[in-house]
């Protein structure tokens, strides 16, 4: 399989030197900008596996970059694990409300972030090697485009493939309804956000078994997300 390909955003020398070094020893293909503008235009001109991006970073600030990668629809699905040296619980709130999917607090060991960015590469590994990807007792076949739970195939439409293919590949995160719109019909469809609702049903329906849990979980005024059952 070949290594991940890692892009790194921060703008203090030092630091962004320490972290291209461990992570290039780690096996890891590292890109790294500390301008935000920069980062935008490395990963439309090449796609990376995970994005670690500072806060507070020359240009574009990191948190415009979060929002502006997650609207775009080909990098909507790519990790962001921000790097900040804010503390407030306000402040997290808003990275992980603009797409984080993590947050590292500086100082910072790089050790802790190594092992940070290892558990989202086994995550996300299966997907991008076109491998079958499982959450709890579901599994899919991205090759022979199959879902099937407990052993039995499941009959979905394109569009709740898509959406459970979605969900796969970032289980227990919880999604908005823009989000969704975003990653699963594209940045530039004119769907209503209540549509998302209608196709949320339509997937309950399609992979609901007797005995069973729902594995879909409604968060109230935040969205929806998978859980492994």
């Amino acid at each position: 399989m070949p290594s991940a390909k890692l892009l790194l955003v921060e703008d203090d020398p030092a630091l962004s030197e320490l972290l291209e070094y461990r992570f290039t020893n780690e096996g890891y293909q590292v890109r790294v900008t500390a301008d935000g503008d920069e980062a935008l235009l490395l990963a439309s001109e090449e796609l990376p596996d995970l994005i670690l991006l500072d806060w507070m970073i020359e240009g574009t600030s990191g948190i415009e970059v979060c929002r502006r990668l997650r609207r775009d629809k080909h990098t909507a699905h790519v990790p962001i694990i921000m790097l900040t040296a804010r503390e407030a619980e306000d402040d997290r709130i808003r990275g992980l409300d603009t797409g984080a999917d993590d947050y590292v607090t500086k100082p910072f060991s790089p050790r802790e972030l190594l092992a940070r960015v290892a558990a989202v590469m086994r995550r996300i590994r299966p997907a991008l090697a076109g491998e079958s990807v499982q959450v709890g007792d579901i599994m899919l076949d991205p090759v022979a485009h199959k879902v099937s739970r407990r052993g039995t195939v499941l009959q979905l439409g394109p569009t709740e493939y898509r959406l459970l293919k979605f969900f796969m590949e970032s289980p227990g995160r919880v999604f908005s309804r823009g989000q969704l719109l975003d990653g699963v019909w594209g940045t530039g469809s004119d769907i209503e956000l209540r549509t998302v609702d209608v196709h949320i049903r339509r997937l309950r329906k399609a992979i609901e078994m007797e005995g069973a849990k729902d594995p879909i979980r409604t968060v109230r005024s935040a969205g929806y997300g998978l859980e492994a059952t």
